[in-house]
């Protein structure tokens, strides 16, 4: 039985990047961000969605692509990690895909070491990023950011 996997496929400066479906809530709009001090360089700040705080993380500085701020235009992507729900700032969501799970390569293969992707899979058109939500914070990020939430809340 050939197994699939579906991903949310979703832009960064004309890169594409995924995440498991199983793993995202929803894609919305841009909303207002709230900063809070002493949070992790990756932490853009908090959001409010239906009175749960969500963290709103900054991709971008992972993946080394050029900093600007979120704006009207982009979405955030409500996702879970083995810890918690957090959103990120992606400039568009594009795809819904479902691909045997054998085309996807592993990043060992690709280059040793490397962070924060699970996977690559090559489609027609290009190559896909697999983004490994759960490697995307270290431990001392997640207590500075639980920290900085409690200190707020």
């Amino acid at each position: 039985m050939n197994e699939s996997i579906q991903l949310v496929v979703f832009i960064l400066d004309d890169r594409r990047y995924a995440l498991h479906f199983l793993t995202t809530e929803r894609a919305l709009r841009m909303v207002e961000i709230t900063q809070l001090p002493k949070v992790p360089e990756i932490v853009l700040g908090i959001i409010d969605m239906h009175g749960e705080v969500i963290p709103v993380l900054n991709i971008r500085k992972r993946f080394r692509l050029p900093e600007r701020e979120p704006g009207p235009g982009d979405q955030l992507i409500i996702a879970r990690t083995a810890r918690r729900i957090v959103a990120l700032v992606v400039d568009a969501v594009s795809d819904v895909i479902t691909v045997p799970a054998e085309e996807m390569v592993k990043p060992d293969r690709i280059l040793p070491q490397l962070e924060y992707v699970e996977g690559v899979v090559k489609l027609d058109d290009g190559m896909v990023f697999i983004h490994d939500l759960d490697a995307f914070l270290s431990l001392e990020e997640e207590q500075a950011l639980d920290a900085a939430i409690g200190a707020n809340a």
